[in-house]
């Protein structure tokens, strides 16, 4: 292929009037139809298909790594699409190396997330709605706004990581490995376990957080605060 011919590939549009095997890496087919049979090989890494139609697609050895897609996206009948390294409701990602990857406003219910590593990842909006999360690597991770409703991070690792105006009703902390410069400022749903976690070491509830210039201890105290004051 010439220079002259050449396009990025997150250009690349879903139509069948590409001959070889198709590269649409990071290309945006949200909401569309896709016309192209032969997907085979195909490279659809980091590729949105929140909502796309590839029900006449064949997707074999297809890499699908960091794909996003929704409960909108229809797949091809009989393909294993939660096991396919794309990203989205009912995925199987555990132990897989998701650190710093964008995954805001992800629904990712369903998900299964055990030893999954999320470090500096940015899971801002998400919803995590009973999701496991165990042994998964959050330090730094960004959860910003996120629905963490009945998600379990037993046996995970917090340090640093930014839950501010996160909704952690029923969600289990108290597991978790260490939450030291964790930052819990304006979250919701921990009335019932602030206190617990205030009881952990000092060390990681004096450390500081620089990106939210709060320690762990003074966000945590907050939610006391505002529960006696209704009570």
């Amino acid at each position: 292929m010439s220079l002259e011919s050449w396009s990025p590939p997150e250009l690349t549009e879903p139509n069948n009037s590409i001959l070889g095997v198709i590269d649409a890496r990071g290309a945006n087919w949200s909401g569309k139809i896709i016309k192209i049979p032969n997907l085979q090989k195909a490279r659809l890494c980091r590729a949105n298909l929140q909502g796309a139609d590839l029900s006449g697609c064949n997707l074999d050895d297809s890499d699908l790594k960091l794909a996003r897609y929704d409960s909108k996206t229809i797949w091809p009948t009989g393909f294993n699409y939660q096991k396919s390294g794309a990203i989205g409701p009912g995925a199987k990602l555990n132990a897989v190396f998701l650190s710093g990857a964008d995954l805001r406003e992800m629904d990712l219910r369903g998900a299964s997330c055990m030893g999954t590593y999320l470090s500096g990842a940015n899971l801002s909006g998400a919803i995590l709605d009973g999701v496991r999360l165990i042994s998964a690597d959050l330090r730094c991770a960004q959860m910003q706004g996120a629905m963490c409703r009945g998600a379990s991070f037993t046996g995970s690792q917090l340090n640093q990581a930014d839950f501010r105006g996160a909704d952690l009703s029923d969600a289990a902390l108290d597991g978790a490995e260490s939450i030291e410069g964790a930052d819990f400022s304006f979250a919701t749903g921990l009335e019932n376990i602030a206190s617990e976690l205030l009881r952990r070491p000092y060390k990681e509830l004096d450390c500081w957080n620089p990106l939210t210039r709060s320690t762990t201890r003074a966000s945590l105290e907050q939610h006391l605060k505002d529960y006696d004051g209704k009570s």
